[in-house]
């Protein structure tokens, strides 16, 4: 009787130990996709502050040019649609974020800092490393996409365009990256969480 209470008691810790870890997890997770929503929004408002300052012609000559952008971040590997990235697994989405964030620490600078887009993307980057290494929990980090450079730190600005042209394309790449670290990062929140319905 007596080594079945010891046994009861150990089991009872240890659910106890693994529900304080996977509550601490959750907890970095939702932190993750609220920090990069608001740098989605606040992309999404630096350009809707670019544009109200610029006239009509100018508006459509912008608006024809980035659909046909190259991206900074494009060389980065990572899904191409809805199902590849519902495919994805966690820490393949938390690998693809992480690297997205991590090329936008020198092209950040150029944004201004009115908001310290920087100094959040350094959190956030921080807060998508500790969510990785919970991930591995002790394996080894085969992530492919780390042994590769990151973009050049001074792509937007050798674009070899007017100032107008590469401002716009600077915050419309931005907004665009946000976006895809959010998607990802809700995918990988969903998944973790065993909902069957993780729809994008």
């Amino acid at each position: 009787m007596a080594k079945a209470l010891v046994l009861l008691s150990a089991v009872v810790a240890s659910l106890f130990v693994n529900h304080a870890a996977t509550s601490e997890t959750q907890r970095l997770f939702n932190n993750a996709v609220i920090r990069v929503q608001h740098l989605h929004q606040l992309a999404a408002r630096m350009i809707t502050d670019f544009e109200e300052t610029l006239l009509p012609e100018e508006r459509r000559q912008l608006a024809k040019i980035f659909p046909l952008s190259f991206c900074n971040s494009d060389s980065i590997e990572a899904p191409t649609g809805k199902d590849e990235t519902q495919r994805s697994s966690v820490l393949k989405l938390l690998h693809i974020s992480y690297r997205l964030i991590e090329s936008w620490e020198y092209p950040s600078t150029v944004l201004g800092n009115p908001n310290q887009i920087t100094e959040k993307l350094a959190d956030l980057k921080v807060g998508l490393s500790v969510l990785i290494k919970g991930c591995l929990d002790g394996q080894p980090n085969m992530d492919d996409n780390d042994s590769l450079p990151l973009p050049f730190e001074d792509f937007y600005q050798s674009l070899g365009d007017s100032n107008l042209r590469k401002s716009f394309r600077l915050l419309a790449c931005f907004k665009k990256d946000m976006h895809k670290v959010e998607t990802y990062l809700r995918v990988a929140n969903c998944r973790r969480s065993l909902d069957s319905n993780c729809t994008l």
